[in-house]
Order: C-alpha cells, then sequence, then structure tokens
C-alpha cells in the first residue's frame, strides 16, 4: 500500500438470505480475524461497476450480474501496523454462477499480492452481535 495516499476501492455484496459472503483475513499485529467484501482498487479511467466486476473475475472466477450501488464510505485504519485510507463504493450484487451460492467457501487469488484467501458465507447477525469484525467501519451500518 503506498503510503500518505488515499485509495479508491469498490466492493459488492453479495447475499445469500441472512448471509454475505466476505473473504476471511487477519492482521497479525492485532491478532485480529476479520472479514470484508470482495473487491479492489478502482484503476484510473476505469468505472466503479467495472471495477466490482474484474476483480470478482480475477478473485474468484466469477461473473456479476445486476449491480446496486449502495453508497460510499471513508475508512480510515490500521492494517498491519501501518496507516491506511480508503474511499470504498459498495455496491449490491448477484452473482451469475448460482453454484457459488451453495458453496461454504469459495478459493480466492489476490493477484497483487499472489496470495490465496478464502471467501465464506457469514450471518449479518454475527457482525452485529459483535462475534465478527466487519470491514470496511461503517458496512454493517450501510447493510442493516
Amino acid at each position: 500500500m503506498k503510503k500518505n495516499k488515499i485509495r479508491p476501492l469498490a466492493i459488492c455484496v453479495f447475499r445469500k438470505n441472512n448471509k454475505i459472503l466476505v473473504a476471511e483475513g487477519y492482521d497479525p499485529v492485532k491478532g485480529q480475524t476479520f472479514y470484508r467484501p470482495l473487491g479492489g482498487a478502482i484503476e484510473f479511467g476505469e468505472p466503479a461497476e467495472q471495477t466490482v466486476r474484474r476483480e470478482l473475475m480475477e478473485e474468484i472466477g466469477a461473473e456479476v450480474g445486476e449491480l446496486k450501488y449502495l453508497g460510499a464510505l471513508e475508512n480510515i485504519f490500521v492494517f498491519n501496523g501501518e496507516a491506511g485510507h480508503e474511499i470504498v463504493l459498495v455496491y449490491d450484487g448477484v452473482l451469475k454462477e448460482a453454484g457459488l451460492y451453495e458453496q461454504a467457501e469459495v478459493e480466492g487469488k489476490e493477484a497483487e499480492v499472489n496470495e490465496s484467501f478464502k471467501a465464506v458465507w457469514k450471518r449479518l447477525d454475527e457482525f452485529v452481535e459483535g462475534k465478527s469484525i466487519l470491514y470496511p467501519t461503517g458496512l454493517l451500518e450501510m447493510l442493516t
């Protein structure tokens, strides 16, 4: 992550009943497991909606159908001991491949850092009850 730069992102929330599809992450400095929707950095000249479609294809090989813009969040945070600042455009979407909704886990690949990750369907209740942590900050309030 570039220091002292605001990073524009586009993420997408996919819903299955009372669950959402989120990537699992871990901050070793905080010793904290957290979750965030799939998506990534908006490239120069790229519409945010296209970012969501590109990132989902790159990360989990999935095509995205209908997208609905939910809003924007400003996310100022510390991860792995380093400060970060993001402007996050949030979408609600539908995965074209129905089979992904049946999988408990979806294997993903983060090309920028050449790392694998897993995405899971987590109940929104777990975030509301404080059992799991959802980022970016403010997303839970946007969804509930």
